[in-house]
Parts: structure tokens; sequence; C-alpha cells
């Protein structure tokens, strides 16, 4: 899959090109303890090394120069002791599929001869300090070399649009990646919605959803998970998991796990209790059915933003219904007047990031969706505790409903569809499984 990758890079860039992409390092997250690792999307998409502290040289038609060089750490017996081993220039070859690699170290003097050779370069400036600095105190020395053959790049050139593109369009590969994401989140999910039950704590049911996607091999989280009872759904992004669940709380879970480096992303709301009360399934419906026009509006050839439109119209009715709002729906959607309660989009690319790579606008208008192409569909509506334009009985409660969809051929296929929406058979999946241990009697203590 990584060499398909690269060949298909390779093929974006002209004859006389070099291209340069550093790997991600480590990060410290106090004192001498380092964040855990995870290698820079870009890097993973072309090389698939696990490790910190790399370098991709592509090159196309650069005199001798191998198509594909990784650089990478050398063998240390004595640090791999501490921190395992490595797959050194040796495994990059043997086990990683590579045309060539070498040692980090002194790859500097390396790349100086080979970008003195190059017509343009491939470098996206910004991202990592060390090689920025470098590249930047080469480009004088090759300024000197002008009268010379090799004289160094004419033309720097961002290769993050042309990745995107690339990233946007799922191979065989990527896609049995991200069905197995699928597959394992649609586990966690069901798993918390059967044991949340009143007394749980959100952070029992963060370490749940932790514990499924680990057990069955996933990376982990592709996200922080949001495991929101009551009002704290209404807060989009809740990471605090610090809330015991109430009896007759909705409970927002948006979750996904990481495959490979590609991202699942789910959403579900569910009651506490085991039913959704009268108000509750009533707000829950409207967001269900936004969801439902929204997926019928996902097929090839049609526009992605048609996807959000579809969605909004059916809010647009149901804050009407509810009585939050009084204009008619084409009203509410033209002058956006059911921003306050829905201010997120209903759609965002899918892959090796949870929000992926690539451009929604080509030439002024909403990019048409075409095959292979992976999108999440999440219509919500939110209600604040202290939104006195809502009904008393809706206030403090959020819903989103959130799967991960791919488009085919004929249509489009619900990766997620595991999971489910129906109201009876979401009453249904919180009945399944046998609740969680008592809970301790001890709380969560912020100082």
């Amino acid at each position: 899959m990584f060499q398909d990758h690269r060949r298909r890079f390779l093929a974006c860039m002209e004859e006389g090109d070099l291209a340069l992409f550093p790997g991600a390092g480590l990060r410290l997250r106090s004192h001498d303890v380092v964040y855990p690792f995870r290698q820079q999307s870009d890097f993973w998409y072309l090389t698939g090394l696990r490790e910190p502290d790399a370098l991709l040289l592509l090159a196309k038609g650069v005199g001798d120069l191998p198509a594909e060089t990784l650089f990478v750490a050398a063998r240390e017996p004595e640090r791999e002791a501490w921190t395992g081993p490595r797959v050194g220039p040796e495994g990059a070859v043997s086990q990683l599929g590579f045309a060539a690699a070498a040692p980090l170290r002194g790859a500097e003097a390396r790349l100086d001869q080979a970008l003195g050779r190059c017509r343009r370069l491939w470098y996206r400036l910004g991202e990592d300090a060390r090689w920025d600095r470098w590249l930047l105190q080469a480009l004088p020395g090759w300024r000197r070399r002008t009268r010379l053959e090799e004289a160094g790049p004419e033309t720097l050139l961002d290769p993050t649009r042309a990745l995107a593109e690339l990233r946007l369009h799922k191979s065989a590969a990527e896609l049995e990646c991200m069905r197995r994401a699928a597959a394992i989140t649609a586990e966690a999910h069901l798993l918390v919605m059967a044991r949340a039950e009143p007394g749980a704590g959100e952070w029992e049911l963060e370490a749940l959803l932790s514990y499924t996607f680990r057990r069955h091999g996933a990376d982990g989280w592709a996200y922080p998970p949001i495991v929101a009872s009551g009002a704290n759904a209404c807060v989009l992004h809740y990471t605090a998991c610090d809330r015991r669940l109430a009896d007759g709380d909705l409970v927002l879970v948006d979750a996904g796990a990481e495959v490979a480096g590609y991202a699942a992303d789910v959403t579900r709301v569910f009651p506490a209790g085991g039913c959704f009360s009268p108000p509750q399934r009533e707000l829950y419906e409207i967001v269900l059915e936004a969801q439902r026009a929204a997926l019928a509006a996902a097929a090839p050839g049609l526009p992605v933003d048609g996807v959000h439109q579809a969605a909004v119209l059916v809010l647009a009715q149901g804050l009407r219904a509810l009585g939050v709002l009084s204009r008619g729906a084409e009203e509410i959607v033209v002058k956006q007047l059911y921003r306050p309660w829905f201010m997120h989009n209903t759609s965002h690319w899918l892959g090796l990031d949870v929000h992926d790579a690539g451009r929604y606008v080509v030439g002024g208008s909403s990019r048409p969706l075409r095959p292979g192409m992976c999108l999440t569909v999440e219509p919500g509506l939110y209600f604040s505790t202290d939104d006195e334009r809502v009904p008393r009985e809706l206030r403090g409660l959020g819903v989103r409903i959130e799967d991960d969809l791919l488009i085919t051929a004929s249509g489009n296929e619900l990766l997620t569809a595991a999971v489910p929406t129906h109201p009876a058979a979401v009453e249904e999946a919180c009945a399944a499984v046998c609740p969680l241990p008592p809970a301790l009697a001890t709380e969560i203590v912020h100082p």
C-alpha cells in the first residue's frame, strides 16, 4: 500500500524533481516523559514507518539517484535496550520495501549534493523547524554555484495539495483499514450503550472505549473520546469526562478507533435510563431524519455541500416544529438562523486524519463527490441549559448522530451501519449487556 502511495506521488512529479518529507519527532510531555508517538500523516502515507526522526527523499530523473531513499536512525543495540529495536537502513529495504535507505546521521551532506542537481524541490516549509533551517542555510551555497551545473532548485513547491488529492481517494487497501476501524468502533459503542446506567462515570465509559479499541488491535483512539452526559452534550468537544450519569440523562458518545493510521468517527446519543423521554425522542428523531436526508444526498457527481444543505433543511423544519423558530424553513436555511443550535458542518473528509486532507471547494464550486471518497455525516442540535429561546423541556439536551460514509460508483456505503440509530434499536442496545460493577464511592475532584 505504501509503495503504491509513493508511486502515485512520483507520478505527480516532473523530470528533474526532488521531494523531501521529514517524519515526526518525539514531543516532550513533562520533564523526561514524552507523548505517545504518532507519525506525521503524510509521512506515514508514503512510508508506513512507525519510528520518529526519519526523512524521505523521492527523486524523478535526477542523475543516478534512486527514486526513493529513506533516511532512518541506524541500529544502536545499547540505545535499543531502552527504547526497543529500530528498523535501521537494512530493515527499511527488507521490511518496508524501499529501493534504497541510509542512516539519518550525515544525511545533510548527501542531500546537499542531491538537491544541488535538481530543478524543482517539493518541500513543505513551516512544519519541521530543523529541516527548514537546514534548507534555508543551504540556499546561499547553491546560489553561489549558479555558474556551475549543480546550482540547486529553481522552484520550491508545496506538496500539501498534491498529497491531499491522493489521500482523498481511498484505495482498496486503505478501505480495508477503515472498515476494520469502523467494526472495532461499532463494538465499542454498543458496549458503552449497554453499560451506561445511572451512576456510571463518564470516565468509566471513556475507559471502556479505549480498552475495546486496544483489545482488538487498533492503534488506539483516532481523537480523544467525547463522553458527554446531560448538558455536557451541548459542548461540542467536551473531554473532561468527570461527571456521573444521572437517571433521565441523554448521553452523547463521539469516539472512533484508529487502525494503521486510518480513523473511524462515530457519534451516538442514548438514554442513560434505557428509554427516551417524549421530548428527548422528538429531538432525536428530528436529527435522525436530517441524517437520513443527508445520506440520501451523498452520491457520485453530487456536490459535497449538498449533504449539508439536505440536513439543514430538515433541521430548520424541526426547529419550527419544536417552537424554537417561527420563520419559514427556507428562510431559516438561507439566513442561517439555525446556527445558534447547529454550528458545525454536516460532513468532513475522513481518512488518515479524522478531519482528513482534501479541498471542499474546487473552481469556486462545491466539490463533486467521487467513488473512493470517505466522509462523515453528522447533523446535530444543541440546546444549552440557559437558552430561553428554547422550550424548557428541551434545555440541556444535545443530540448528534454521526456515521462514516464511503462514496461508491452506485451511491454510498455506510461503513458504521452496525451501530443502531433507530430510537427503538438504540433502547434495545442499552438493555443488551449487564451493567458495570457498582461505582466507587469516591468522586473525581479537580484541584
